[in-house]
């Protein structure tokens, strides 16, 4: 899908006149959320993959958790996250899907029964990785915003997938497949 660029971009694509100061904080937040390691790959990449797609972010629709593949979080699978209440998805990854729509478009309704849910499957550092992985993942809004979400950096597949892996700083790093 194209969009257009909707702000003056430089020569690397990105925005001008950004505060820098503010671009290093959010940054900072980022990488400080993907190191935390309670929540398992899968569990995290249907979570990644549900906020990209609700966001419309193309830059994260064509990114794949190279850890996540390496446990089988295949195609197949991934394909279910838009259907994921009738899928043959566990009930855990249905939970953590449902707190990531609720989070990103009523979070003031997430229901006592949602959070019995999340607790029955999830440890209390399990869901506050879970919650602060939705809200990384939702920082995205502002690239799609900004029509800055487009591929064009990324080195993509014949499939238009790459590969997103974090370093020991929680940095992305992103690969061809």
């Amino acid at each position: 899908m194209t969009r257009a660029v909707r702000v003056p971009s430089g020569a690397d694509g990105r925005p001008v006149g950004r505060d820098a100061e503010l671009v290093r904080r959010l940054a900072a937040y980022q990488d400080t959320v993907m190191r935390s390691a309670q929540l398992d790959p899968v569990t995290t990449e249907l979570v990644r993959l549900r906020c990209a797609r609700q966001h419309d972010c193309r830059i994260c629709q064509s990114l794949r958790l190279s850890a996540a593949r390496d446990l089988g979080a295949d195609d197949t699978l991934l394909t279910q996250i838009d259907h994921y209440e009738s899928s043959d998805l566990s009930e855990r990854h249905k939970v953590a899907l449902r707190l990531a729509d609720a989070m990103i478009w009523h979070p003031s309704d997430i229901s006592d029964d949602l959070v019995e849910q999340a607790h029955e499957h999830f440890t209390d550092a399990e869901l506050s990785e879970l919650l602060l992985d939705i809200t990384k993942w939702s920082t995205q809004k502002i690239h799609v915003t900004l029509g800055t979400d487009g591929t064009d950096r990324v080195p993509l597949d014949d499939d238009g997938i790459a590969l997103l892996t974090f370093d020991q700083a929680g940095t992305a790093v992103v690969r061809h497949t």
